[in-house]
């Protein structure tokens, strides 16, 4: 599911009847009020309120004001390290650091730097320091005392539970005059701080019986001063556990950069991302949701059931993350330098970040790029556990496609599959083999496939007019899968009122019949049906339509499946497929044929029905002593037509 309009959904949603997705699984986040399960810090230089001014330019000294506000007890104490702007210390400078007896330790690059604070110094301070400064009922009466103390204000900082601060100094004379306190104050000239969020929120799904937690962490873009380079330390406990997620949401356009130390954690994150000191190759991210409701349906449809922790911070371009264990001592978060991996570490460490592996209800689906395992180097071939299912390879990818019943994959409850990767490595003349467990995630969702015949085989998206279609829905659901039904089928043609072809298991409308599906297994329920889409009475073919099926439970629970399909007119087609060269000679060497034959039954036609009259005259020569008798009596004869009686 995309990204929606988070202030309208909720709204559509009430109006419609249908629940809201983050809800819908009986999860509803709330502020974690007992240990966080997390310590995160994020850089920035926002501060609550802040100002800077030139008032201080012809005074002695430049001043700058710290005020610092916790929102519970710290655990660790406050580093303070000042530098000069220019890199050089030209002018004596004043801290005054208030923040209500915390512990501090403060550092400088500037000897002359004078430091009046409330706070209790550690053993590294390297900073002189002058008397308290007084008690301030409010940020008007700190200000006007240090205005009236050094005649002028450089800069005053407002923070709120800061874990270090870097402060610059220097004096800028295009600065206001005075020093007037504003909300949310950009402080970025001379100032940057890495603050605690203390505003986690967790849940756990109702039904929820796993372990599996998910961590999300969502950065909150700021259109005023977008990042796209991300950098976040990540450190868990030494009794690490593996049956974690962190999901990392950001703009499409954010590269991750992930120090990684002691975690055996999976990951999920937008945009590209690169694991130190694994490889320095970008991985490719996916589009995840940018709402609190779809962080947290993703985490459940990747089976994490527990949500232990969800953060909403402001964009940061480092951000600092440690997986507590409640009965750990806390200690500083660091980020020390990850030790490398081993040979034989290296390949179950990668895989398991890139979790090259994808499930259906019915089949296991494996892509690697060649290019991600450039680390481990020498890889000859990948199969699964049965080492007769051997991955493809081109000159970019290893594939693998193969039924969840094949290949030596185990189901197990809760929707999942297990089987190993096995990569087949050769140095030299040495082959080895490396294992690596999986457990591929069976979505809980509703399949829908569409197939030409009734074997059920090789699924397609065209449907064709005036021919049976054979359509299966099917669905995983472990719990109660004899609850599980199908509600209804139905396919919509755009312009048209929707055609309803199967409700509650009985077929509707002409040409659809209900098939015998195979037997549920491993909570796997199939529903099978045909139809013909017939030829619409105004006799035009639509280009595409919309097959959509609904599943659902007892209690109301409903699984939507809409596939795409383009349809197809086969009479249509085979005439706009044009004519083959046999075709052509064919037809010209038939109508030269049936020309020649016409014209000669035309001839025959006409040399024997002319007319006499249009024949040639006989001659017949008669003896030269007869020709004048003969020719006197014919022409007596013709002449005189009673002549013959009187000869008589």
């Amino acid at each position: 599911m995309g990204p929606r309009a988070a202030p309208l959904l909720p709204l559509l949603l009430a109006l419609l009847g249908r629940p809201d997705p983050g809800r819908a699984e009986g999860c509803d986040l709330q502020p974690v009020t007992a240990e966080p399960p997390i310590t995160l810090s994020y850089a920035t230089s926002t501060v609550l309120r802040g100002c800077v001014s030139s008032s201080s330019l012809d005074t002695s000294h430049e001043v700058h004001v710290l005020s610092v506000e916790w929102s519970k007890a710290s655990a660790f104490p406050l580093n303070v390290s000042v530098t000069p702007r220019a890199g050089a210390c030209t002018r004596s400078a004043v801290l005054v650091l208030l923040c209500a007896r915390c512990s501090a330790t403060i550092t400088s690059l500037c000897p002359d730097l004078l430091v009046r604070t409330d706070a209790r110094l550690g053993t590294g301070t390297t900073t002189a320091l002058g008397p308290e400064p007084p008690v301030a009922a409010s940020e008007g009466q700190l200000l006007a005392w240090a205005r009236d103390a050094y005649g002028g204000i450089t800069s005053y900082s407002e923070l709120r539970d800061p874990r270090w601060v870097q402060l610059r100094l220097g004096e800028d004379a295009n600065s206001p005059l005075d020093c007037v306190p504003q909300e949310r104050f950009d402080a970025m000239l001379h100032l940057e701080t890495e603050v605690f969020f203390h505003g986690v929120k967790g849940c756990s799904r109702g039904d929820a019986q796993s372990t599996r937690a998910a961590h999300i962490v969502r950065l909150q873009p700021n259109p005023s001063s977008p990042i796209t380079d991300v950098n976040l330390s990540l450190s868990c406990p030494e009794r690490a556990v593996s049956n974690q997620i962190l999901i990392l949401q950001s703009l499409a356009n954010v590269t991750w950069s992930l120090s990684v130390n002691n975690c055996h954690i999976q990951f999920l994150v937008s945009g590209n991302y690169k694991i130190a000191p694994i490889s320095s190759l970008l991985l490719p991210g996916e589009l995840l949701p940018d709402t609190e409701w779809g962080l947290v349906a993703k985490a459940f449809e990747k089976n994490y059931s527990i949500i232990a922790s969800y953060s909403a911070i402001p964009a940061s371009t480092r951000v600092s993350l440690e997986i507590q264990e409640h009965e750990a001592v806390r200690r500083v978060p660091a980020t020390p330098t990850p030790p490398a991996p081993t040979a034989d570490s290296l390949p179950h460490t990668l895989l398991l970040m890139l979790q090259p592996w994808k499930c259906t209800d019915e089949t296991m689906e494996i892509v690697i790029a060649r290019s991600h395992l450039e680390p481990i180097k020498d890889v000859v071939n990948i199969t699964l556990r049965d080492i007769s299912c051997q991955a493809e390879k081109n000159a970019t990818h290893f594939m693998l496609r193969t039924p969840l019943s094949h290949c030596g994959t185990l189901l197990e409850g809760r929707g999942h599959a297990n089987n190993e990767l096995i990569l087949n490595l050769a140095k030299g003349t040495v082959l080895r083999s490396v294992r690596v467990a999986f457990q591929c995630k069976i979505p809980r969702e509703l399949f829908l496939r569409l197939f030409p015949t009734a074997a059920f085989e090789a699924p397609q998206t065209e449907l064709e007019v005036n021919k049976e279609a054979f359509v299966q829905a099917s669905m995983r659901w472990e719990d109660h899968p004899a609850d599980l039904q199908l509600k209804e089928c139905s396919l919509v043609v755009p312009g048209r009122e929707p055609v309803l072809l199967v409700q509650g298991g009985e077929a509707r409308g002409m040409g659809v019949a209900v098939l015998e599906g195979p037997s549920s297994s491993h909570g796997r329920k199939v529903w099978r049906f045909r139809f013909t889409y017939a030829v619409p009475e105004d006799g035009r073919v639509p280009f595409s339509a919309t097959l959509t099926c609904k599943a659902g439970l007892q209690n109301n629970t409903i699984f939507e499946k809409v596939l795409e399909v383009t349809v197809k007119d086969g009479w249509q087609t085979a005439n706009n497929r044009g004519l083959g060269l046999a075709a052509v000679l064919g037809i010209t060497f038939g109508a030269f044929l049936i020309g020649a034959l016409l014209t000669a039954g035309l001839w025959y036609i006409y040399s024997h029905t002319r007319p006499i009259s249009k024949l040639q005259p006989v001659s017949s020569t008669a003896p030269a002593s007869e020709s004048s008798s003969t020719n006197h009596s014919i022409g007596s004869t013709q002449s005189t037509p009673c002549s013959t009686s009187s000869m008589a």
